[in-house]
């Protein structure tokens, strides 16, 4: 399980009434438990490796930094995925900044459990600026451009 991925289940379970969450795959099991308000153990054993050892992993606290809001409009993220640029690797990325986009125009592409989902603008305007990378995970709400 790629740490992205762990990153997201321990965001969901901090944020969430969830007090602990289990989840096998194929490469291994992860189990995180909330105590206290705080996704704290996270502990994963290999699968293909029954002789191994419980690894604990705990999440490092993230020091809230304000960050001033952009100027005009922020197109923000409708869910919890990975963000992409472009409709496939190879492709050329949906917007850039400077573009010139139309309010239903596909700005990105978020996926979520296995399906693409595509970000249209909600506003017509030019792109002043794109506050995610390629490949990156992306929460509920965050601003993903801003358009002005």
């Amino acid at each position: 399980m790629d740490l992205r991925k762990l990153k997201t289940l321990i965001d969901l379970v901090s944020d969430s009434n969830v007090s602990e969450l289990e989840i096998t795959e194929a490469e291994g099991k992860v189990r995180i438990v909330k105590s206290m308000g705080v996704a704290a153990p996270v502990i994963m054993q290999q699968v293909a490796a029954p002789a191994a050892a419980a690894v604990p992993v705990a999440a490092a606290p993230v020091a809230e930094v304000p960050v001033a809001a952009p100027a005009g409009h922020a197109v923000k993220s409708p869910m919890v995925g990975t963000f992409y640029r472009s409709s496939s690797p190879g492709a050329a990325p949906f917007v850039q900044i400077g573009s010139v986009v139309k309010e239903g125009d596909t700005l990105c592409i978020i996926e979520a459990m296995k399906i693409l989902n595509e970000i249209v603008s909600d506003k017509s305007g030019t792109v002043s600026k794109i506050l995610c990378e390629n490949g990156q995970a992306t929460e509920y709400g965050q601003p993903l451009f801003i358009i002005e």
